[in-house]
């Protein structure tokens, strides 16, 4: 979906949600008798309302991502968010502790959720109807037979169902197998034909640089109103998907897109990282640090905070603080934390099951050595024997250590025993990494917290 197409859908969703529930809202305001017009506690509950459902779609990614024509996908989003719209404002209730209209919230809950459901059934039938009306198919045809144009027929088969592949064309001596789609003629008849057959589109998989020919069979097809489209093989240069830059208009080829890249980008992220990290400094850890010093104090023999050199940005080491969860041992650089090891003191396994154990990196937040959230940092030791297993495992490197990440929130965490494992946390580093932005990091954060209420079987 292109991008302007996607902003457009993610507005109007956006929009009329926040319509609905409003609308929802005032009618019954006005229609229940026994709601005190004259106070404030319903206009509180509007703009609470308001709030939990713009975080529970942001939460759940109901307008965020690039696939909303697939319906399963927007349907169960849409779903989540609802449920967890309900439970934030029965908690907001019991919390704010006001005697609200039983019918009221009943019927607002109720109300809003049928809308809900109302528009996301007559978005699946328009979809429907869009995808299967002769007016949105396209009729395309495909220049070149060979493994990158069969790489292509075969997304369009299983992704765009609106999409209509005649065939290919390729010259009789290139062609050396049979064809599932028809060899409709040689190359340079392709415009005849699309002229003919009302195509709408034409995707060229042979190189304008070894045919020039390729370039008039483009202008043709403009000239005749039919979309002509290039299709180079990158994977001649490296097998993976790869990210365009453009420098004025020279094309700049990279193995990856990098969001934090850009100096503006990442002065967001450390303003977020300063503000974020002072407030937990001076409202959690301003009394939680002597609670946890005369606590780890009286549980065993050692020092309060645990500071281990671990692997920084551009694997830059650095001492990373936590509160001590173990016994002073020999081998606490070297040797991971496993289920039942007995080097964990009884207060040591409460801090780790609850995370409390990290919070001092918060100081290492404020100070940049570490970000609120990125890839986890290990001990020196591990980073030294991971790379050695899995190549891309020193990629995570070109961002800072975060305090929770998104391989944490998805269960990759803790002790590492099989090389899957090791990868599936790489590959969520990375992923991050490609596709941060400072609500992807609010989002991470609020999943912490989830899990964390939730418990994490890998917490230990």
């Amino acid at each position: 979906m292109p991008n302007r197409n996607k902003s457009m859908f993610r507005l109007f969703f956006a929009g009329m949600d926040l319509f609905a529930l409003n609308a929802v809202h005032l009618v019954l305001t006005l229609v229940i008798a026994r709601i005190d017009r004259t106070g404030n506690a319903y206009t509180v509950f509007f703009i609470v309302s308001n709030m939990a459902w713009m975080l529970s779609a942001y939460v759940n990614a109901v307008y965020t991502r690039s696939n909303h024509f697939n319906f399963e996908y927007f349907g169960r989003q849409s779903i989540k968010a609802y449920l967890f719209f309900v439970v934030s404002i029965l908690v907001f209730i019991f919390l704010y502790n006001y005697d609200y209209s039983r019918l009221f919230v009943l019927v607002n809950l109720l109300g809003f959720g049928l809308i809900i459901l109302f528009t996301r059934l007559l978005f699946m039938l328009l979809t429907f109807f869009l995808k299967r009306g002769n007016k949105f198919n396209k009729k395309v045809i495909v220049l070149g037979y060979n493994d990158l144009s069969k790489r292509l027929v075969s997304h369009f088969l299983l992704n765009n169902q609106n999409l209509s592949v005649e065939g290919y064309f390729e010259d009789p001596h290139e062609v050396h197998e049979l064809s599932i789609f028809p060899i409709l003629g040689n190359r340079k008849d392709c415009i005849s034909y699309a002229i003919d057959n009302d195509i709408d589109e034409i995707y060229s998989t042979i190189s304008p640089e070894s045919n020039a020919y390729v370039y008039d069979l483009a202008q043709a097809a403009e000239t005749n109103m039919i979309r002509f489209k290039f299709v180079p093989d990158f994977h001649l240069f490296v097998n993976r998907n790869i990210h365009i830059d453009f420098v004025d208009d020279i094309p700049i080829l990279s193995l990856r897109s990098e969001p934090l890249d850009d100096i503006t980008a990442r002065i967001k992220k450390r303003l977020f990282d300063i503000v974020f990290s002072f407030f937990v400094i001076t409202l959690i850890l301003s009394w939680l640090v002597p609670l946890m010093a005369i606590l780890i104090k009286l549980s065993s023999k050692g020092p309060v905070f645990f500071v281990q050199l671990r692997s920084g940005r551009d694997n830059k080491a650095f001492p990373c603080y936590k509160f001590r969860t173990l016994k002073v041992n020999k081998e606490a650089d070297t040797k991971q934390v496993t289920h039942n090891d007995t080097r964990i003191t009884r207060l040591g396994k409460f801090l780790r099951k609850t995370n409390l154990d990290e919070l001092p990196q918060f100081f290492n937040v404020f100070v940049g050595s570490m970000s609120v959230v990125g890839p986890r940092p290990h001990m020196l030791r591990h980073t030294e024997d991971f790379s050695r297993i899995l190549n891309e495992y020193m990629i995570r490197h070109f961002v800072k250590p975060g305090v929770t990440g998104w391989a944490q929130v998805h269960g990759f965490r803790g002790e590492i025993k099989q090389k899957d494992q090791l990868r599936k946390r790489i590959e969520h580093d990375i992923w991050y990494l490609e596709n941060w932005s400072l609500w992807l990091d609010l989002r991470i954060i609020f999943l912490t917290i989830y899990v964390t209420i939730k418990g994490d079987k890998n917490a230990y």
